[in-house]
């Protein structure tokens, strides 16, 4: 990196949404940009998260961008190694190599209000940027909780999303932490090789068949010759989840059908009445996220697999103690506890207008003009940001959602005002601050549709709610909605500032 390098937009993050955000800015004539990765390649959740038996929940067509369909596809729901694999040929097929910073890891950013831009601190060096596009993703930083005795343990520890590949679970005593996404696909894949496995189950997921197979070759033959059948596939699948959104956001009874289904399921699998009782959740279907598994039952029913319905309270030596007061002796500690969702590390290395951090900012939770933009930090936006998650469908949807957003947004700052020239020198330069008015009102808005839905009146405690119990993280809507709403940028809803006149005299 240059000793200062200034560009006009700097991406954060290389998972789909930044890996997305830099195609649409290349469609839109933009290619002063670089995308700030922390790590040596590309990918995002899915480069990080490769534990065994990691894999996707949304079916492979519709979890994948439309401007780049996939034909082959090897199965239905894609493993890790796949998406993964297809992240890095979309960053190939639209050259966005050039643009990459690897091993660049945002340390801090801070607006300059004489220059009207960002300038960003990072391990390998500095630049700055007139407009900063934030897609460090809700699912990158793992949490591990503050467990007592945890430093003492005498083996090994690791998360999921930081899988220890070195260690072999072959006839290890081996502890499951939480009951996740994560986890009821690693259960399967640890319990054939662990001489025991316990899984600390604070709360019982509801669980529906996972109904993968793989692709044919005719199938994929069929979507190479005649690709329209790829669209069609993926809208089929989209079509699909989008009817079943009223149930979650209007009429949560009409999920007790559902919940039959998943108990179907367990009673499948699940022979004996006590661990029946133990992996019954007391809250309506889709309070929490809906798991997807056809092994995960049938792993717990294996007689070197225990569950305590119970989460992990400490640790003495190799003894785990749950809640409850059950013991269990461990080789090794999987915590599959999830991320750092409402309280994303990146916001503490965000310094706003005002000298605030975005996480000082957002202390009360976190506020976003239509999931984008927040008050007081002109000029940046978020992709998957607050209030855009989805219990039921693609976040790919959203992702391409806020991509139009961004584009909207870079040309009415090309109306405006004038693009810098070199260095971030120009006297015409803008930025567009988003008014607290409009932020209070659009999240107001969201508030208001959030208390009728499942995520609200399910009877839940989930990782969709922030420590104020505010769910601050999932759209309350059709992914339909979200697009109109993002359709373009309402000039009205952002106060429009511009570069002091002695600034761009020292400027030039």
């Amino acid at each position: 990196m240059a000793e200062h390098e200034h560009v006009r937009v700097a991406v954060i993050g290389s998972g789909f949404g930044g890996l997305g955000a830099a195609v649409r800015l290349r469609r839109e004539g933009v290619t002063d940009f670089v995308v700030l990765e922390r790590a040596d390649s590309v990918g995002g959740t899915w480069r990080d998260n490769s534990y065994p038996g990691c894999a996707c929940d949304v079916p492979s067509h519709l979890y994948s961008f439309s401007f780049a369909p996939h034909p082959d596809w090897p199965r239905t729901f894609s493993g890790q190694e796949h998406i993964r694999a297809y992240l890095e040929h979309v960053t190939d097929v639209f050259r966005l190599r050039p643009h990459l910073r690897l091993n660049s890891e945002v340390q801090r950013m801070t607006w300059n209000g004489e220059k009207l831009r960002w300038d960003i601190e990072t391990a390998s060096g500095s630049l700055s940027a007139d407009l900063v596009v934030s897609a460090t993703g809700p699912l990158s930083d793992p949490r591990i909780p503050d467990i007592p005795g945890l430093d003492s343990f005498p083996g090994t520890v690791f998360h999921s999303a930081r899988w220890d590949h070195d260690y072999d679970l072959r006839g290890k005593r081996v502890a499951m932490v939480g009951t996740g996404a994560s986890a009821i696909q690693i259960v399967p894949a640890v319990q054939p090789l662990a001489r025991s496995v316990t899984l600390f189950q604070r709360t019982p997921p509801w669980v529906m068949p996972r109904m993968d197979r793989p692709i044919s070759g005719a199938e994929r033959w069929l979507h190479r010759q005649l690709p329209f059948t790829t669209q069609v596939r993926r809208g089929l699948s989209w079509g699909i989840r989008e009817l079943q959104v009223q149930a979650f956001t209007k009429r949560p009874g009409e999920l007790g059908a559902v919940e039959q289904l998943a108990k179907r399921n367990m009673a499948r699998a699940i022979k004996d009445p006590a661990l029946r009782a133990k992996l019954t959740p007391d809250y309506r279907i889709g309070c929490k996220r809906i798991l997807l598994s056809s092994t995960y039952y049938p792993a717990l029913a294996q007689p070197n697999v225990d569950v305590v319905a119970s989460g992990l309270s400490r640790v003495e030596g190799s003894t785990l103690v749950a809640a409850d007061g059950t013991e269990a002796e461990a080789d090794a500690i999987v915590f599959g506890t999830g991320f750092h969702v409402t309280d994303m590390p990146i916001a503490d290395r965000v310094v706003g207008a005002d000298g605030r951090t975005l996480a000082e900012a957002w202390k009360g939770g976190m506020e976003a003009l239509r999931g984008a933009s927040a008050a007081g930090f002109p000029n940046w936006m978020s992709i998957i940001g607050p209030n855009t998650g989805l219990g039921n469908s693609s976040m790919i949807l959203m992702i391409e959602s806020q991509l139009n957003y961004l584009a909207d947004f870079v040309r009415q700052l090309d109306v405006l005002g004038v693009p810098p020239g070199p260095q971030g020198t120009g006297g015409g330069r803008v930025a567009l601050d988003a008014r607290p008015s409009a932020v209070r009102d659009w999240n107001h808005r969201v508030q208001e549709r959030m208390k009728r839905t499942v995520w609200s009146t399910g009877g839940c405690t989930s990782w969709y709610l922030d420590a104020n119990g505010r769910n601050s993280t999932i759209w309350p809507g059709t992914t339909t909605e979200f697009r109109r709403a993002t359709r373009r940028v309402d000039l009205a809803e952002y106060e429009v500032l511009r570069v002091p006149a002695h600034a761009e005299v020292s400027a030039v």
